[in-house]
């Protein structure tokens, strides 16, 4: 990171700002093709360190998966303009998460359970959930494995 005065290697921190960030964007690459997409997430926590999406059972995203699994994820958080006199002394405060890492689908019911009970976790905030057995069958839950994670902040 070439700003060493705003990284945070402090997990606790990185995971709070997960907490806080309303969507996670995954970079993928096929080839000289890149693509990214926007997704609402759940995140596992300590000390798994997985990051759960759902989707449709097909798509680009799904297609490009299955043939290069290694993606890019970001996601961040307190957003806060601050203006000057000058134009280009304005800035945007921030907290932001950078990783990498393998996206895996998921096949089982119990860690299909799992996944959606963390995404539903991040933005329902309760402990409980019920599902409908058609869900099962029409959504793809996948699983990242993070393999490398940052934060910054300004």
């Amino acid at each position: 990171m070439r700003r060493s005065d705003r990284e945070i290697s402090d997990i606790a921190e990185i995971e709070s700002i997960i907490g806080k960030a309303d969507v996670c964007r995954i970079a993928i690459a096929n080839d000289d093709y890149p693509y990214i997409v926007t997704l609402n997430f759940g995140y596992s926590g300590s000390p798994r360190k997985e990051i759960y999406f759902h989707c449709a059972p097909e798509g680009k995203k799904l297609d490009m998966i299955r043939k290069n699994n290694f993606v890019c994820f970001q996601m961040d958080a307190d957003h806060l303009l601050t203006r000057a006199k000058l134009s280009c002394d304005w800035g945007m405060g921030y907290s932001s998460v950078t990783g990498y890492g393998r996206i895996h689908f998921v096949d089982n019911i119990e860690e299909k359970t799992f996944g959606l009970n963390c995404i539903m976790k991040h933005y329902g905030r309760m402990n409980q959930y019920n599902y409908d057995e058609k869900t099962f069958a029409r959504t793809v839950v996948l699983r990242l494995d993070i393999e490398e994670i940052s934060g910054k902040k300004k």
